[in-house]
């Protein structure tokens, strides 16, 4: 027991140190942390996920619910009108692409059976919030790509986690109808977002109130979680609600409450301590959340790792040609483009729905685990990489190149 205390302090202190090699080298720390848990885990065998029981699924839930009310008090309520376009484009077009690459694999290269292969395709079809919103914080993009990868992270995971259930209705019950499962979808996303609003006004007009009881500094992110729990209670995304809500409370003004002098007079503001609370808190989790997903990591076979290899280089590629099609805004840099390109990492939402096939008696549910849990490692790998790789010149002007932009003048930072 002592030395797993020791071993936690020590990660915290190290999760400090590469934070701060991410600003001088581009090496992220998402990635260490992730190594770290692999060697623990898969490598050295120290630790197991399941020693951790329901307490390390609870832990990522935690830390995805943090990541995402965090991010969203970041958005800037303008900026999210202008990104709403190229995000909706982005996001959808994305998983589609992602998921029929990745089910076509499936099929052919792992001899899937095509319900196992779509199930594999939309189980990937997602890029993950807890991977994305911490690099492009660390990365420093501008408001609007930073919007942008935000958003299509929280939009691409709601559409996994909706498709991959439907796939498994169709499993169990024989069928699914369409118009219902577009239904569910768009049920999922609006209503979310109407609770994540509505919860974040109301709870700006208790906020001064609730400051006069000592120790309440976390009282809000104990509140994000109420919501989120009552929104997947309800029936709908409760990602998408904690992110509303976090944008509602740092752009109040921009519902037009001042028009009601009296709920305008009783509404109180986060404060900076608040926010600084809330960037810690983040820390926190994203250091124990990408150790637990290192450690929940299984190595199949060779073949397993080779076409995971495939699927994130074509994937990759895909996003790469879509960011020159889509992304054409006069506002992103060479830089902000090329980071939209790489922002394709898959993380806890994948390996957590990858799990759900073998549970359903599924035939083949174990190698869509493997190789699921092969694509998050290689996919988180391989954005470090591209990032890190980023500040060359020569690689800039590939970037250029390929994207259809202006070559840099100068080394871009």
């Amino acid at each position: 027991m002592s030395t797993t205390i020791l071993v936690i302090g020590m990660l915290v202190f190290f999760a400090h140190f590469l934070s701060l090699q991410f600003r001088k080298t581009h090496i992220p720390d998402v990635l260490v942390l992730m190594l770290v848990g692999i060697v623990m885990g898969p490598v050295l065998g120290i630790v197991k996920a399941e020693d951790f029981g329901k307490v390390g699924s609870l832990i990522a839930t935690i830390a995805l619910v943090v990541i995402l009310f965090e991010g969203g008090t970041s958005l800037n309520l303008n900026v999210l009108g202008k990104s709403l376009g190229t995000t909706g484009f982005l996001g959808i077009v994305c998983f589609v692409l992602t998921s029929i690459i990745a089910a076509l694999v499936g099929f052919f290269a792992l001899g899937l059976s095509p319900l196992a292969a779509a199930i594999l395709g939309v189980t990937l079809g997602n890029t993950s919030s807890a991977v994305v919103i911490p690099m492009v914080n660390s990365l420093r993009m501008s408001e609007k790509p930073a919007t942008v990868l935000v958003l299509e992270s929280a939009l691409a995971d709601v559409l996994s986690i909706v498709a991959v259930l439907a796939l498994l209705q169709v499993h169990a019950q024989g069928g699914v109808e369409p118009g219902k499962l577009v239904g569910s979808v768009l049920a999922s996303l609006i209503f979310a977002a109407v609770i994540g609003v509505l919860g974040g006004i109301g709870w700006l007009l208790v906020l001064d109130k609730v400051r006069g009881f000592p120790n309440t500094i976390s009282s809000t992110l104990a509140y994000a979680f109420i919501v989120y729990g009552l929104t997947e209670i309800l029936g709908f995304s409760g990602a998408i609600a904690a992110l509303a809500l976090g944008i509602t409370l740092t752009n109040f003004e921009k519902f037009g409450l001042y028009r009601f002098s009296n709920i305008d007079q009783n509404i109180v503001p986060l404060n900076e301590t608040e926010l600084t609370f809330y960037s810690e808190a983040v820390f926190l989790l994203k250091t124990y959340f990408f150790v637990y997903l290192g450690i929940s990591i299984r190595f199949g076979e060779m073949h397993l790792a080779l076409v995971a290899i495939g699927i994130v280089l074509v994937i990759y590629a895909m996003r790469l040609g879509l960011t020159r099609f889509i992304v054409r805004d006069a506002s992103y840099s060479l830089r902000d483009a090329a980071i939209t390109s790489m922002m394709a990492p898959k993380g806890l939402v994948s390996a957590v729905l990858a799990t759900l096939p073998l549970e359903y008696g599924i035939a083949g549910g174990a190698i869509i685990r493997d190789a699921a849990y092969m694509v998050v490692l290689v996919s988180i790998t391989l954005t470090a990489l591209l990032v890190i790789a980023y500040p060359f010149p020569t690689t800039q002007k590939i970037y250029a190149r390929v994207l259809g932009r202006p070559q840099p003048a100068e080394k871009e930072h």
